[in-house]
């Protein structure tokens, strides 16, 4: 089998903090099938240090950005893991880019140190003969990996960065250029140089073999100035390089034949039980369209759109369950809510996987009114789950949900609701939409069935992938 390198902040089993780590942890099985061998390096934050204790030590470096940096080649859940422990830069409290007091001041160090172990194994290989041909990058975290190749001399293996969420770019100050390893003659426009810093993501850019981001849809904003954050131009300028590879979803883990109330698209039973027993375990009575949200709650999710549009939504029969935390603003303006509609709103401050997954089994329709959204998984969950999704018609979202306007309704394609702009007069008219359809239980099964049809699956996006791999290949 190829060889492929995943450089990685997270990934499931081990952390996650958002989809990044779902997309990480699920590519090495997909691509397997397809006949590449992938690893993922990812850091030994403190709470996963204790598992290396029965790892081999496939490499070493003795100074790595101020202490020692070992890599330990383990298996978990199937994934091929290398951690790397530098306690110096990963052994402390709190998340994996913050604390309480917000950001780690050293966070540029503390990725550089990844990348550059990154680009060291895809140079020099592992103590255990293995070696990359191809080294993934994915978001700012690993962004510096491929300028490291490529400021490194000769370029042994191909690179790929993998753009999740342009909104963030790992910007550092210049002054730190030699401290992070960079060469001064790449200080300019034309490379490193980002508004007077640095930025890992652009090294990226403008390094890498190829550049993909996680849907067709947001590979084509990212060159438009209200999507690229300052970034389009360089994208642009790759614009040849550039490509969209939706994300997939593990159909092993989310899938409603697997829930505690099993169902699929021919009995769908299991679908109304898992209802009842959500509303029940919220005390909630809705007699029309039971409507979930998973998600942070920030402006970016259009989560402050909710406490405009959901009066309206709430009084023509609809109800609400939400999970998800973020700025408090709007999780005391959700909480209001719930104070206003009882029995008809429910909101969990946090974020519980099972509950996730009740909600899914559960809800009749999953509202995602993002304002930009590089992929999204929550619609595709939706989709697998029959829990029809009513999106903003941004990114990955546009790409994945089927419009039941009245031709594609005709046509008996539609799997479900879209809206532009991302504002509150078109989401509510998509709720007005949402209730009229669930109102006609004939047209709703149907938009459901071919909900739960769509491929949402890794097959086409692992295919992808390892074609791409295979244009980058060094001879």
């Amino acid at each position: 089998m190829k060889r492929v390198l995943s450089v990685a902040s997270e990934s499931v089993p081990l952390l996650k903090t958002g989809g990044l780590a779902d997309v990480v942890g699920a590519l090495p099985g997909a691509l397997a099938a397809v006949g590449w061998q992938m690893r993922v390096l990812m850091p030994a934050y403190r709470a996963l240090r204790p598992l290396i204790a029965g790892w081999a030590e496939v490499f070493a470096e003795e100074d790595l950005f101020g202490g020692p940096g070992r890599v330990y080649a383990g298996e978990v859940a199937g994934v091929a893991m290398l951690l790397l422990d530098a306690p110096h830069l990963y052994d402390r409290e709190g998340g994996p880019y913050n604390a309480a007091g917000g950001d780690w001041p050293d966070n540029a160090q503390r990725f550089a140190a990844l990348s550059w172990i990154g680009a060291r194994i895809a140079r020099e290989g592992l103590a255990d003969g293995w070696r990359p041909q191809v080294l993934h990058a994915h978001d700012w975290q690993a962004g510096f990996a491929p300028a490291y190749l490529a400021f490194g001399g000769a370029r042994v293996v191909g690179t790929v960065i993998t753009i999740h969420n342009i909104a963030f770019q790992g910007w550092a100050e210049a002054g730190l250029l030699r401290q992070l390893r960079l060469p001064a003659h790449e200080f300019h426009p034309g490379s490193l140089e980002y508004y007077g810093g640095l930025s890992s993501l652009k090294a990226a850019l403008v390094t890498a073999d190829k550049i993909t981001t996680v849907s067709p849809s947001y590979a084509a904003e990212l060159m438009r100035p209200e999507f690229g954050m300052g970034l389009e131009g360089v994208i642009v300028a790759r614009a040849a390089d550039v490509q969209g590879i939706l994300n997939g979803v593990d159909e092993t883990v989310w899938s409603p034949e697997v829930e505690p109330r099993p169902y699929s698209a021919r009995r769908m039973k299991g679908k109304a039980a898992s209802r009842a027993v959500l509303c029940a375990e919220f005390g909630l009575e809705v007699p029309g369209p039971l409507a979930i949200v998973v998600s942070r709650m920030t402006d970016q999710k259009g989560i402050d759109l909710l406490p405009e549009v959901l009066p309206e939504f709430i009084r023509g029969g609809g109800g609400l369950v939400m999970l998800g935390s973020g700025d408090p603003a709007l999780e005391a303006a959700m909480l209001a809510l719930v104070a206003r509609f009882p029995g008809r709103v429910a909101v969990r401050i946090g974020y519980d996987e099972a509950l996730s997954h009740r909600m899914f089994a559960g809800g009749d329709a999953v509202l995602v009114p993002s304002r930009f959204e590089p992929c999204g998984l929550t619609q595709m969950y939706g989709l697998r789950y029959g829990t029809v999704p009513v999106v903003a018609a941004v990114g990955g979202l546009a790409d994945t949900v089927i419009h039941a306007n009245p031709a594609a309704l005709a046509a008996d394609v539609a799997t479900g609701l879209t809206f532009q702009p991302t504002d509150a007069p078109a989401f509510a008219e998509a709720l007005r939409r949402l209730l009229a359809l669930h109102r006609d239980p004939a047209l709703w099964a149907r938009v459901q069935k071919h909900a739960m049809a769509q491929p949402v699956g890794w097959q086409t996006s692992a295919a992808a992938y390892a074609k791409l791999y295979e244009s980058v290949l060094r001879a």
